[in-house]
């Protein structure tokens, strides 16, 4: 169980829905697969154009089916609640989650606050994927699958933002018995991104760089296209595998980043209940019975045998309910299974034309998290720590297990955006994130005070200044009046090197300064860490010595990417097994000799096989997992680089990055055909012009069977 809850916080999925009384959707357009012409550039990527929002809406669905159906199945699955036919005991794990937050019912009750143009364009989508399964039979993975409908998407992006925010750790939590123990949970990884306007660029452009750190595979990989329609829809970006809206990227107009803003969004109320009536919790003076949510688990014993299994969720006045193995009851609650207009808000931010279009997007105030660093051509820049975040009772401790039987404690509205931290149009040209101090998002001068907003927001480690923020300010002073051209700004981002101080640093300063001596069997290993010059650079040895001997002190010590933030005990005893550790893989699997970081460090798909640099938590990051032989590959870093430029009013350039490529198919040629620039750190350019698109085109076709 728990390890399902880690995992289902990078898995998003696609919810039931409640059809018409024939057992068929009724949609208001149909959209005719003539209107839609996908082009193929020569990296695979793909444009599409259709007549209207719908006709690309169908285009893009078709495209990432081509190149992915796949992953798009699972996230189908999952939301479908027929995750454990496919997947055994770890998927009924992730249809009890679906089940128990309870956002099917909320679609049915707040669809009509949805507007009609979006409900178009999903129904577009929803017949290109449709469309692509029916043609596709033999691929679909789960009986039941397809169709799927309009009611679906929208359930997809309130059970995304549910699993992103960290509910899945709250509900694990409540069925491991982990709060009877007052236990917390772990929070996610994150991403970087900045954005210039003419006040620090050297040639007066406005420019932005977008930079998510996700895993490089999966559900919550990025995959990157460009749309475009006749009624004003022209953006280009990157969004999950499934996912109907461009989650980040740019217009012609403008454009916008996002990283995770870890702040406090589930809260979880432990209900007192009656002494003797089961099932039955005091609210305000009175008792209240349980609202019983019982649900059929399909399990997938063997092939060919599933198994039904029945278990029970509850509903209280506090929401989702569920029973610990102590017999306590606890709720979860949280904003996300409360707002439908998720993906329409993407919508609305894909299609803006200008500043004041776009923050009446965010004003719609259903994208529940993730920080925006946005730039446009009008020379606008800004930083907005973005929620949705609840009216909370000040004088409650909402970060531990609220013990609660009155509406003193339970919270009903959210803060509007303007109440949210953030910083536009800065005196000195330039803001910044990379999930550190949502209040230092901009140079030091311009610093706004954190403790001017409510403390329940639950900041947790975004206060601290991680090894990124502190490396990107340093950048920023080298010196502080030069002004930032292009390529300054790409280099800012494949920059490989630690900062010169802090938390994380210092703390470890101890360690560098081991005498090697004293250890005769240590020392080559010791004299190479010592004397590194904090570059993880490909063929740099002190960098390769650090990363084999750290992923061991990190695991030793159960580190997460939250210690980057902080200063951190490391005990010489813990270094010194670390040490020897290390040095036997060296003598095991690199001939005693202390190797490049390039040959520690792979980047591997298929029978490619490159040197990386990067580094956990510099900018140019990677987060390793072991892969063989002694060698670790990357499984969360530059997932997606983006890089856009407007001038005068126009947009210049954008050039972007994938880790592997735009098919995740084997026996495609897009399998594997960025990974040289990605090691690289090259990137390839893009464009927004139809008639440039159409002229350097590797194919032109209509998403036909």
């Amino acid at each position: 169980m728990k390890k399902f809850f880690t995992c289902l916080a990078l898995v998003a999925g696609l919810s039931s829905a409640v059809l018409a009384d024939d057992g068929q959707y009724r949609y208001s357009i149909t959209v005719n697969p003539e209107d839609v012409t996908i082009v193929r550039d020569k990296w695979g990527v793909p444009h599409i154009f259709g007549k209207t929002d719908a006709d690309a809406a169908y285009g893009l669905a078709w495209a990432n089916a081509e190149d992915d159906f796949f992953t798009m199945q699972e996230l189908v699955i999952t939301g479908k609640g027929l995750a454990g036919k496919l997947l055994g005991v770890e998927g009924a794990e992730r249809d009890f989650f679906t089940h128990a937050i309870g956002y099917r019912e909320r679609v049915e009750k707040d669809w009509h606050l949805l507007s009609d143009d979006y409900i178009r364009y999903i129904e577009g989508y929803c017949q290109g994927i449709n469309a692509y399964a029916k043609a596709h039979k033999k691929e679909i993975r789960v009986r039941g699958t397809f169709p799927v409908t309009p009611k679906d998407i929208v359930g997809s992006y309130m059970f995304a933002l549910s699993a992103l925010i960290g509910t899945p750790g709250a509900v694990g939590n409540v069925m491991n018995g982990t709060y009877d123990r007052d236990q917390p949970s772990d929070k996610p990884y994150g991403s970087n991104a900045f954005a210039f306007n003419s006040n620090k660029t050297e040639d007066g452009s406005s420019m932005l760089c977008i930079n998510p750190h996700q895993p490089v595979t999966g559900p919550f990989s990025w995959y990157e296209a460009h749309l475009q329609s006749d009624e004003g829809l022209n953006i280009h970006g990157a969004m999950f595998p499934g996912s109907s809206t461009v989650f980040l990227g740019n217009n012609e107009n403008l454009g916008w980043a996002h990283t995770f803003n870890h702040l406090d969004l589930v809260d979880v109320f432990q209900l007192e209940m009656h002494p003797k009536k089961k099932r039955t919790y005091r609210y305000n003076g009175e008792w209240h019975e349980l609202e019983k949510r019982p649900v059929w688990l399909k399990v997938k014993l063997a092939k060919g045998i599933v198994f039904p299994v029945k278990r029970m969720t509850y509903w209280s006045k506090y929401g989702a309910t569920l029973e610990s193995p102590n017999g306590n009851f606890y709720a979860v609650k949280l904003p996300a299974n409360e707002r439908v207009r998720v993906g329409e808000q993407w919508y609305r931010m894909d299609k803006a034309s200008n500043f004041e279009e776009f923050y009446a997007a965010m004003q719609m105030e259903s994208i529940s998290m993730f920080n925006v660093i946005y730039a446009d051509k009008e020379d606008n820049i800004m930083y907005l720590n973005n929620a949705v975040v609840p009216r909370r009772n000040p004088e409650v401790d909402y970060t531990k297990v609220v013990r609660s039987n009155s509406d003193k404690t339970l919270w009903h509205d959210f803060h509007d955006v303007e109440d949210m931290v953030q910083t536009t149009n800065p005196k000195c040209g330039w803001v910044f994130n990379t999930n550190n101090n949502p209040a230092h998002a901009t140079a030091r001068e311009e610093w706004q005070d954190i403790d001017d907003y409510p403390s329940y927001f639950g900041w947790g480690d975004d206060l601290g200044m991680n090894n990124r923020a502190m490396r990107f300010l340093e950048l920023m002073d080298e010196p502080a009046s030069e002004k930032i051209s292009f390529q300054r700004m790409k280099d800012m981002k494949f920059d490989y090197e630690f900062p010169t101080c802090s938390p994380f640093q210092k703390s470890l300063d101890h360690l560098f300064a081991v005498n090697a001596d004293e250890f005769p069997e240590l020392k080559p290993l010791i004299t190479a860490i010592n004397n590194w010059d904090k570059e993880a650079d490909k063929d740099s040895k002190g960098a390769a010595a650090w990363v084999i001997t750290f992923q061991k002190v990190f695991s030793m010590l159960g580190f997460g990417d939250g210690e980057f933030k902080k200063e951190v005990i490391v005990p010489d005893t813990t270094y010194l097994k670390a040490l020897r550790w290390a040095k036997n893989q060296i003598d095991t699997y690199y001939g005693g000799k202390i190797p490049k970081l390039g040959d520690v460090q792979r980047h591997v798909r298929g029978e490619v096989n490159l040197p990386l640099g990067g580094f956990p938590d510099a900018l140019a990051a990677n987060y390793n997992e072991e892969w063989k032989d002694g060698r670790y590959k990357p499984w969360v870093a530059d997932s997606y680089v983006h890089f856009v430029q407007w001038k005068q009013g126009e947009l210049v350039r954008m050039e972007t990055l994938h880790p592997f490529g735009a098919s995740n198919r084997t026996d495609s040629p897009h399998y594997t055909d960025q990974m040289e620039l990605y090691a690289n750190q090259e990137t390839k350019k893009m464009s927004l012009n139809k008639d440039k698109i159409f002229a350097e085109a590797e194919r032109v076709y209509h998403p036909k069977p």
